[in-house]
C-alpha cells in the first residue's frame, strides 16, 4: 500500500504548465480572430466604379466567350523540352457549353471584385483550375485581374496575405500551368493598353491634385474670412465697452466742470466738491480702461511671466450700481435705484451686461433731459432680469445723439437672448427696459 506524497514544486509546475497551455491557446484564438477580422473599413466602390467594373467583366466575359466558342474542337500543339504535344480543345455541345460556363463564371465574378475581393478570388481560382489546358485563355486573364484586386481592395490583410500565395501555388503547380500564348495580332494592343491605362491614371491624379489645390484655397479663403470676422466682432466689442466707459464718465466729468466754473466766485466750497467729483470720475474712468485694455493685451503667458503686471479690476456688476448711481447724482441728475425679487448671484455676462444698461440710459438722461429726475429698477425675476431706467424729460442738452449705445446695448444683450425696448412716456421722458432670460434655479 503506498502512501501519496504532496510535493509543492510539483503543484507549481502543474500549475505553470496549465498557465502555460492556456496562454498559447489564447494567442491562437487571437491570431486567428486577427486573420479573419477586418484590419479598415470594408470597400464601398462608387457608381462610377461599379459601371467600369461591369464593363470590364462584360468586355472580358465576350472576348473569352468568343475565343471558346471559337476554338472548340481545335487541336493545339506545343513545344515542351524539344517535344511537340498535341492538346485537343474541348469539342461538341458539351465541351462548349462548358468553355462558356467557365468563361461566364470567372468574367462574371469580377463584377464584384472591389465590394467581395477575397470571395471573388476564391471562385476565378476555381474556374482556372477547372480549365482544361488547352484554352487557359478562357479564365488566365479573370485570374490575373482577381490576385491584383484581392491585393488592392482586400481589408483582411493577413487572410489576403495567406490566400494570394496559395492561390498563386495552385495554379502554378496544377498541370494547367502552361502560360497562355498572346497572338501576334494582339501584341500591339498589349503595349497600347498599359499605355493608355498609365495617360489615364496620369490624367486622374492630375485632376485630384487641381481639386485638392482648389479646396485647399478655398479653406484658405474661408480662414481668412473667418478670421477677419473675428477682428471685425472684436474691434466691435472694443467699441462698445470703450463707448460705455468713456462716455458716461466723460459726461459726468463734463457737466461737473461746467458747475464748478459757474460757481467758482460765488460758491468756492461747492466748486471745490463739483472738482472733486471730476477728480473721482476721472479716477473711475482710467480704473475702467485699464481694465478694458488690460484684457485686449493680457495672456496667460504675460501673467506667468511678469510677477509685477498689474491685474484688473473684475468688470463691473449689479453690486455696483450704488456708486454708478451715487456718481450720476453728483452730476446734478436726481436718481431713485429699486431693487426687488430675490437677490441673488449672476452670470458675470449678465451682470456687466445689466449695468452698462443702467449705466448708458442714465448718461443719455445726463446729457439729453437737463432738469430731468430718473429711476432706475432691478427686478429678479424667477426666469428673468428686468432692467428699466426711466427719466421725466427736461430741456434739451448738448445735442442729438448718435444712436450707437442703444445699439451696442442691443447688441450686448443678443448675446443673453434679451431684448431692449426704448421709447417715450405717455406723461413725458423716456423709458429704457431690457429682459435677460435667467436659467431657472
Amino acid at each position: 500500500m503506498g502512501t501519496g506524497v504532496d510535493f509543492p514544486g510539483a503543484r507549481r509546475r502543474d500549475n505553470e504548465a496549465v498557465t502555460d497551455v492556456r496562454t498559447g491557446l489564447e494567442r491562437l484564438r487571437e491570431g486567428a480572430r486577427r486573420a479573419v477580422s477586418a484590419g479598415g473599413p470594408p470597400p464601398r466602390p462608387s457608381r462610377r466604379a461599379w459601371r467600369f467594373d461591369v464593363l470590364v467583366a462584360l468586355v472580358l466575359g465576350a472576348a473569352t466567350v468568343y475565343y471558346g466558342v471559337d476554338n472548340a474542337g481545335n487541336v493545339v500543339v506545343r513545344m515542351v523540352g524539344g517535344r511537340a504535344y498535341a492538346l485537343e480543345r474541348p469539342s461538341g455541345t458539351g465541351g462548349m457549353a462548358f468553355m462558356v460556363t467557365l468563361a461566364a463564371v470567372a468574367s462574371g465574378a469580377l463584377v464584384v471584385r472591389r465590394r467581395y475581393p477575397l470571395a471573388v478570388l476564391c471562385v476565378v481560382t476555381a474556374a482556372t483550375l477547372a480549365t482544361p489546358h488547352a484554352v487557359m485563355r478562357l479564365t488566365f486573364y479573370a485570374f490575373v485581374i482577381a490576385v491584383y484586386s484581392a491585393a488592392v481592395y482586400s481589408p483582411y490583410r493577413v487572410a489576403t496575405l495567406g490566400a494570394l500565395p496559395v492561390s498563386v501555388a495552385l495554379v502554378g503547380t496544377s498541370g494547367n500551368s502552361v502560360t497562355p500564348i498572346v497572338p501576334n495580332e494582339y501584341i500591339a494592343l498589349l503595349i497600347l493598353i498599359p499605355m493608355a491605362v498609365a495617360a489615364v491614371g496620369l490624367r486622374t491624379w492630375k485632376l485630384r491634385s487641381d481639386e485638392g489645390r482648389a479646396r485647399l484655397s478655398v479653406l484658405e479663403h474661408e480662414q481668412a474670412e473667418a478670421l477677419s470676422r473675428a477682428v471685425e466682432h472684436e474691434r466691435a466689442r472694443i467699441a462698445r465697452e470703450l463707448h460705455d466707459v468713456v462716455t458716461h464718465n466723460v459726461s459726468v466729468m463734463i457737466i461737473q466742470a461746467g458747475a464748478a466754473r459757474t460757481i467758482m466766485k460765488s460758491s468756492p466750497e461747492r466748486a471745490g466738491e463739483a472738482l472733486l467729483a471730476v477728480e473721482a470720475g476721472g479716477r473711475a474712468a482710467m480704473t475702467e480702461l485699464r481694465h478694458v485694455m488690460g484684457l485686449l493685451t493680457a495672456t496667460a503667458e504675460d501673467g506667468a511671466a511678469d510677477p509685477d503686471a498689474v491685474v484688473p479690476a473684475p468688470q463691473p456688476g449689479l453690486d455696483q450700481l450704488e456708486v454708478l448711481v451715487g456718481r450720476v447724482r453728483e452730476a446734478g441728475l436726481p436718481v431713485e435705484l429699486a431693487v426687488t425679487g430675490g437677490r441673488r448671484p449672476l452670470p458675470p455676462g449678465v451682470e456687466l451686461t445689466a449695468y452698462r444698461v443702467v449705466q448708458e440710459a442714465l448718461t443719455n438722461s445726463v446729457k439729453h433731459a437737463s432738469g430731468a429726475s430718473a429711476a432706475v429698477t432691478v427686478d429678479y425675476g424667477t426666469r428673468q432680469l428686468r432692467v428699466e431706467v426711466t427719466d421725466t424729460g427736461g430741456g434739451p442738452g448738448a445735442g442729438a445723439g448718435s444712436g450707437r449705445g442703444l445699439i451696442g446695448l442691443r447688441e450686448r444683450l443678443a448675446v443673453h437672448d434679451g431684448t431692449l425696448a426704448t421709447g417715450g412716456r405717455a406723461g413725458g421722458g423716456y423709458r429704457v427696459e431690457a429682459l435677460i432670460p435667467l436659467e431657472t434655479p
